[in-house]
């Protein structure tokens, strides 16, 4: 099962505009797949400390630091996410020659939120991925009730400077440096001949295998893929769909034309069917360290009708007890032999709003009209809010504090008794 999904951007100068990075992610799932935007406060833990991930234990941190995710609600990891030094991570599934089955160990969307947890820039959130990924290895299924659905990943991280594409076979990775321009992802391997950094046996694997003779040029894609750069580059692939919509907005990107690209049903981004947009991103990130970044997460499928609603990292946030999932605890089949059955209720007060007005706001008729209207102003206004702070910094962090949750409360207003 190899569904094509997910689609990972990010700008920076001089393709963004106003000195800032922007980071935008589409997370695609099966389409009654329910996602949660989470928030996780900084924590110190005692030496010996072990953090249970979805399917393995591994050991904890000394510290880990604040994080903002955006999950499918069974997992203990996240499909994107941010920390409160403005890293940011997206994931994306991968194929290639090597086969993706396995024993469980730590999902590609675990390693987002250790990424998240244990590293304070881009490159470093490489370094805990990949150290990660050598000791305990990737694998287990990546969806709630099939047990056959697994990949490797890729990932696109960012931060004040720069950003890093991350891919992975197996326990073997290459890594490029982003440092100004534009780049997406989406799942297939990019990186080609340019490696900034490499697992020390990644080609030496590829040479025992017969992918690679040993005296070519390494290109990554080539090597560890069964498509061919040329094929990597068709047209009328999302990927490359993707990469003309940055194109055509190169110099002038912002957080709304992130939003347009996400919301783009045309080229695919926005997906629908079995497998469809579940959940939406995007950070705008100023390169100065004395402002603030801003968060934008949607919480529900499809941003074609979803509202992106602020997050700003500061202390004392609370969890938004809106967008959290039902938690079974033990009692969640996921923990449990067999897993996948029994399939519990994971709808979040805002997704069941959400989903109570969907089918007005898919008709034309005027009481739909009236509510899109209403989404969309409230956006309009939440990110005329957030200009300020992106410009100026947040002098009195008490009207922030509460940000996201009081977004939240405003847009399920907009849907009344719908």
């Amino acid at each position: 099962m190899r569904p094509c999904s997910c689609d990972t951007f990010v700008a920076l100068p001089p393709s963004s505009e106003g000195q800032r990075v922007v980071f935008g992610k589409n997370s695609d799932r099966p389409r009654d797949e329910v996602q949660e935007v989470v928030y996780f406060p900084a924590r110190d833990y005692d030496a010996g400390a072990k953090v249970e991930c979805t399917y393995i234990e591994i050991e904890q941190a000394a510290r880990t630091f604040a994080v903002v995710l955006s999950r499918p609600a069974w997992l203990w990891g996240a499909e994107m996410g941010a920390n409160e030094h403005q890293v940011c991570i997206g994931n994306e599934a991968v194929w290639g020659r090597e086969s993706a089955d396995g024993d469980e160990a730590l999902l590609g969307m675990d390693l987002v939120r250790l990424g998240l947890e244990r590293a304070d820039t881009a490159e470093k959130a490489v370094d805990v991925i990949t150290a990660l990924l050598e000791k305990y290895g990737q694998g287990g299924s990546c969806m709630e009730d099939e047990c056959n659905f697994t990949y490797h990943n890729s990932f696109l991280i960012s931060d004040r400077k720069e950003a890093w594409l991350l891919e992975t076979s197996g326990k073997y990775w290459a890594a490029e440096r982003v440092e100004e321009g534009y780049r997406n992802i989406s799942n297939q391997y990019g990186i080609t001949t340019k490696i900034d950094k490499e697992h020390p046996g990644m080609r030496g694997y590829a040479q025992s295998k017969g992918w690679w003779d040993g005296k070519t040029q390494f290109n990554f894609a080539e090597v560890y893929s069964l498509l061919t750069t040329a094929r990597i580059e068709a047209s009328g692939s999302r990927y490359c769909e993707g990469k003309k919509l940055l194109e055509k907005s190169t110099g002038h990107i912002t957080a709304e034309t992130m939003m347009d690209i996400l919301r783009d049903k045309e080229s695919g981004i926005n997906m629908e069917g079995a497998f469809m947009t579940t959940g939406s991103m995007v950070s705008v990130i100023p390169k100065d360290p004395a402002l603030p970044g801003v968060h934008y997460f949607t919480g529900t499928p499809d941003p074609k009708r979803s509202v992106f609603k602020p997050f700003i990292f500061v202390s004392y946030i609370k969890q938004c007890k809106q967008t959290c999932s039902p938690s079974y605890g033990l009692d969640d089949p996921v923990k449990k032999k067999p897993r996948f059955q029994n399939k519990p209720n994971r709808k979040h007060p805002l997704f069941l709003k959400h989903e109570c007005v969907a089918a007005i706001l898919e008709t034309a008729r005027e009481r739909g009209k009236k509510i899109a209207q209403k989404m969309e102003q409230l956006e309009k206004d939440k990110m005329a809010e957030m200009e300020t702070f992106l410009s100026e910094g947040v002098e009195d962090l008490t009207l922030v504090v509460n940000l996201f949750s009081n977004s939240v409360e405003e847009e399920m207003s907009v849907y009344g008794k719908s």
